[in-house]
């Protein structure tokens, strides 16, 4: 008994200590962007948390970094009544409206020539929600909704780490409910997107959206997997503990201090300022920076700082007298298409480009709008001659978002036919570059020009790819010297790498001949590179690492696989059809088959010979990777798999045996949970190594 006690009094201050070092690094990371621990320590205090709390239950608090994931999908979300309405607030859009704003604060307070103090932060494009927090504990979290009542989103919330689930302080007020805004860094966003798009999914249409759509998931899960952050930008009901002052300050500025020392995030861009020379500079100097904010903002808040002047304002209908937004100008405007250009870009994908009549949208003239592929210009039905809707938002390309139907030009009528003007938008069938062929291979949005090693548009990336450490392994070559290379028309192909001369190199810019010489000798070393990694150096779509391995071993020659049709290409493990038409197509172009024999003469490679499958107790075993593991790198892992006969995947399917999963995992992991596919950690999968899947 006495032992058991020990170890209890043990467990239960070694708990506390690493929930206090996981929940400070949760508050360096996502609040302020300086972390301290790394991935591999974090995910081992984390692991230790649980196996304490899974241990001994009673120790389980709500408040817990391990619960910031654990409850199932909900049915339905449940109203919560705001105690205080959530009000929204006034818009000003121009100056002149903001110095009737001034004049009517000026004018309630009763004090017509005084400067007014007021607080000023971003207005953030998210999505606003209030959090509830009982003697420090968060307990309950719910969006605004009309005002007077919102949706109970807590187990959502509780998967955003910027949220503290315990406040920091030792004397917290009985009840705080910290006002703010849930949005996606423009970062995560673009993340979250190319993820989608690599998975063939449904990608967002700007960060708010994205915020909105992962905040109001009923299965918290897809919420964890999407990062999510949050700023406080104010309060509503507080009520002191027993016994201590009331908790809140005399001022907003303070009040924001005073949420940041609990360690919520708030905006580092907020500032005090007077009158309206000072809300007006302030507006221009956040304006002048907008572009480069982490997150997408539509205007400035303009609040008068002192609480007891809020409270002497009061309200009127639903807005507060003390509070406006000033907007900026709007981000979507009407213009017309004046053209449809497709531009090649460094990876072979061709892209429609509408040029417009250029219009002033955000800040500044567009001219040019992405239509992104053949689909969505298909979709969006845009044609030369419409007008359309432009979106520019922050730093993003600008896009059509849609077309104005009703001002199409009308057609031509020809008996019961009517003939549009301008007929539906089609892809070139060859490279506007090159004139080789467009491919799109099944399965796939992009179309590309199947002239990887000679396209001009694709010269840079093919030859980077090239000497890259997993393909030809040129030390040296980086991306500023092969432009160099390119500008100077030296290089033209990766062929031409091997007849560069040391005169040459020492001729560019921060080149000399000691670094000239050194180039020249890495160059040497990649000659006779293996046959799996040159395959995979010549950048074929769709042949990846594993791939490129797996054609080697089975052809055993370049010759041999050049020569095999569609049928021997998918003997090959995990090579189906869309991959074989993939590198049919790419061995047929005569400029591909032209550098190729370049490359041969310059010895660029040794054929080996075909060999059986390596045995090992992972023969035949799928496996996806996805997140970061405690102790081993993602390349350790792989090369553990492959020695032990395994195959290691770039995407999850119902072929796939075993996902091993990490820290941050991403959809993958979501994927493998909703195919029921077994997921390992790393104790696990060492464990799967070392005895095989009959251990599992």
């Amino acid at each position: 008994m006495v032992a058991g006690a020990a170890e209890a009094v043990v467990a239960t201050e070694r708990a506390q200590q690493l929930r206090a070092a996981i929940n400070e690094a949760n508050f360096r990371y996502y609040v302020l962007d300086a972390p301290t621990l790394p991935d591999a320590e974090y995910d081992r205090l984390l692991r230790e948390l649980q196996a304490i709390e899974a241990a001994h239950p009673e120790l389980l608090t709500p408040d817990s970094p391990t619960q910031r994931v654990g409850a199932g999908p909900l049915a339905a979300f449940a109203d919560v009544a705001h105690v205080i309405p959530m009000l929204s607030l006034n818009n000003a859009f121009s100056e002149a409206e903001v110095m009737a704003f001034d004049r009517r604060v000026r004018e309630g307070l009763e004090r017509e020539d005084a400067t007014i103090e007021y607080a000023v932060e971003p207005k953030f494009d998210g999505l606003a929600v209030a959090l509830h927090y009982q003697r420090g504990v968060f307990v309950r979290g719910a969006t605004r909704g009309d005002g007077a009542s919102g949706e109970d989103v807590s187990a959502n919330l509780r998967t955003i780490r910027a949220i503290p689930m315990r406040l920091a302080s030792e004397q917290p007020p009985e009840w705080l409910e910290v006002r703010g805004e849930v949005l996606m860094l423009r970062r995560d966003f673009e993340r979250l997107n190319e993820v989608a798009r690599e998975n063939g999914e449904k990608t967002f249409v700007n960060p708010r959206n994205a915020a909105a759509g992962s905040l109001r998931q009923l299965d918290p899960r897809i919420t964890a997997q999407r990062r999510l952050s949050f700023f406080a930008y104010g309060v509503g009901r507080v009520e002191a503990a027993a016994g201590l002052p009331a908790w809140l300050p005399e001022t907003h500025a303070a009040v924001m201090d005073s949420l940041a020392e609990l360690h919520l995030p708030v905006s580092s861009e907020r500032s005090v300022v007077h009158g309206v020379d000072g809300l007006m500079r302030y507006f221009h100097a956040l304006g002048a920076r907008r572009d480069s904010l982490p997150f997408d903002i539509d205007g400035a808040v303009y609040k008068v700082n002192r609480l007891a002047d809020q409270a002497a304002l009061g309200f009127v209908a639903r807005a507060p007298r003390f509070a406006i937004a000033h907007k900026y100008p709007a981000q979507e405007e009407i213009t017309q298409v004046e053209g449809i250009d497709v531009q090649v870009g460094r990876t072979g994908v061709l892209t429609p480009v509408a040029r417009l009549k250029p219009v002033f949208v955000g800040g500044v003239t567009v001219t040019n709008a992405t239509l992104h592929n053949e689909d969505e210009v298909r979709r969006k039905d845009v044609r030369v001659g419409d007008s359309v809707i432009v979106r520019r938002a922050g730093d993003v390309i600008p896009e059509v978002a849609s077309v104005l139907l009703d001002r199409r030009p009308m057609g031509v009528t020809i008996g019961d036919l009517v003939t549009p003007e301008f007929p539906p938008f089609s892809m070139p069938v060859v490279c506007p570059e090159c004139g080789a062929p467009v491919v799109r291979l099944e399965g796939e949005a992009a179309a590309r020009c199947s002239n990887g090693l000679s396209c001009p548009a694709q010269r840079k990336q093919a030859l980077i790819h090239f000497a890259s450490r997993r393909a030809m392994d040129i030390e040296g070559l980086g991306d500023k010297l092969v432009e160099q290379l390119l500008d100077r028309g030296l290089v033209q192909t990766p062929a031409d790498l091997y007849r560069l001369e040391q005169a040459q190199l020492a001729g560019l810019e921060r080149m000399a001949d000691k670094s000239a010489d050194n180039l020249l000798q890495a160059i040497e070393i990649s000659r006779g590179r293996e046959l799996a990694r040159f395959i995979f150096a010549l950048g074929i779509r769709q042949v990846g690492e594993q791939t490129a391995k797996d054609l080697a071993r089975h052809f055993g020659s370049l010759a041999a696989l050049m020569a095999a049709d569609a049928a021997a290409l998918q003997q090959v493990p995990d090579v189906g059809p869309v991959v074989a038409a993939s590198m049919r197509a790419f061995f047929a172009e005569v400029h591909n088959q032209t550098v190729i024999e370049n490359l041969r003469q310059a010895r660029a490679w040794k054929d080996g010979e075909a060999q059986a499958a390596v045995a090992g107790k992972l023969l035949g075993k799928a496996f996806v990777l996805t997140g970061t593991l405690p102790n081993l790198s993602r390349d350790q892992a792989k090369a553990l798999i492959e020695a032990e006969g395994g195959k290691v995947a770039g995407s999850v399917s119902r072929k796939t045996d075993y996902v091993v999963a990490g820290a941050e995992p991403g959809s993958k992991f979501t994927k493998a949970q909703e195919l029921g596919i077994r997921i390992l950690d790393e104790i696990t999968f060492l464990d799967l190594i070392s005895h095989g899947d009959n251990t599992l």
